[in-house]
């Protein structure tokens, strides 16, 4: 695990193209999700993002594929279920790389809590299409039951919202103790994703300096 600031908005994308729209309305936490590609095809596009992330000074983090986020330098990378385990991947890229994982449960949170990660992403919230072999949708209700659990267990890793969100659910979902949000179609097919990019930062930067004013005492993102 690093010491860092998670962003509190992660966007998901397949191209560099997409991953430059959103970079320009602001975005600084670039994850790249790529399936069912030739290893050299992968890389291939996975150097152009990196490019466009070095251009506005944003992380990129690979999903899936640690030897390739080593080889090319990123910073770091994003593991589901079926993934390498997290300290495999730890001792094979080192102390200095972002490491994330995903989770459908508190018990899977926890596990991933103690393995040493530098944060999770939780969810589903509601269906999506741009996820293969979506895990149960947990919904507002799920998400309050597991990041209580967390909060009354002192488990302080960053959790991040992911699945089907939109920029009318972050006050919604900060208010239940999220570091951030991780969106996909939000932004790639929106009218303007340079524009809705935007509109998601500041709704962040909003309520988060809402939240830090109003509970001071708390420790909370």
């Amino acid at each position: 695990m690093i010491s860092l600031k998670i962003s509190p908005l992660h966007y998901i994308t397949t191209s560099p193209e997409q991953a430059e729209l959103a970079c320009s309305g602001g975005a600084d936490w670039i994850q790249l999700r790529l399936k069912n590609q030739p290893y050299q095809a992968w890389k291939a596009v996975a150097l152009e993002t990196l490019a466009v992330c070095r251009q506005y000074n944003a992380r990129l983090i690979i999903n899936d594929n640690p030897e390739l986020a080593g080889e090319i330098g990123a910073d770091g990378v994003h593991l589901g279920a079926d993934d390498m385990p997290v300290p495999k991947a730890r001792a094979l890229l080192g102390d200095g790389f972002i490491i994330g994982g995903t989770a459908n449960t508190l018990e899977t949170l926890l596990d991933l809590d103690q393995t040493g990660v530098d944060y999770v992403g939780l969810g589903p919230f509601r269906f999506t299409l741009t996820k293969e072999k979506l895990s149960p949708i947990l919904g507002l209700a799920g998400y309050q039951q597991i990041l209580s659990s967390l909060q009354q267990r002192g488990v302080s890793v960053p959790v991040v919202a992911i699945g089907g969100i939109t920029s009318a659910d972050v006050l919604t979902l900060l208010s239940v103790g999220f570091s951030g949000v991780a969106v996909s179609s939000a932004i790639s097919q929106s009218a303007d994703p340079a524009a809705e990019t935007r509109l998601f930062i500041q709704t962040l930067a909003n309520l988060t300096d809402r939240t830090i004013a109003l509970t001071p005492d708390t420790g909370r993102r």
